[in-house]
């Protein structure tokens, strides 16, 4: 059993800024998983975003807190607390905090190598 904390140092010495807007974590990756690419967590402060981009693998943004506005291919979208977006492999996406409050996302993505 593997147990990560957000404080843990195996946590803190991944900290990224993430797509030029945000900063993130990998919570836990492919150091320890065998099916999953990766779990992190991203933070978004008010009025930045994670710009637009494309991934080699399938991804789910979850929003904890905050609000923003996702955008995938040509499709977008207001997220809350409680949503959670599937972005294809491939597919050009971003995420804009337009709220007042940070815009807190978990990130599970499928494996880099298929």
């Amino acid at each position: 059993m593997i147990v990560r904390n957000l404080k843990d140092k195996e946590v803190i010495e991944t900290t990224y800024r993430a797509h030029g807007g945000g900063i993130a974590q990998m919570i836990l990756d492919q150091r320890v998983l065998a099916e999953i690419g990766f779990l992190a967590i991203a933070q978004l402060e008010p009025g930045k975003e994670l710009e637009s981009h494309i991934d080699p693998m399938e991804e789910i943004y979850f929003v904890l807190n905050g609000t923003g506005v996702m955008r995938v291919d040509d499709e977008e979208q207001q997220v809350n607390p409680g949503d959670a977006t599937w972005i294809p492999v491939g597919s050009t996406h971003s995420l804009f905090n337009n709220g007042t409050e940070p815009c807190v996302i978990l990130v599970v993505a499928s494996p880099w190598d298929k």
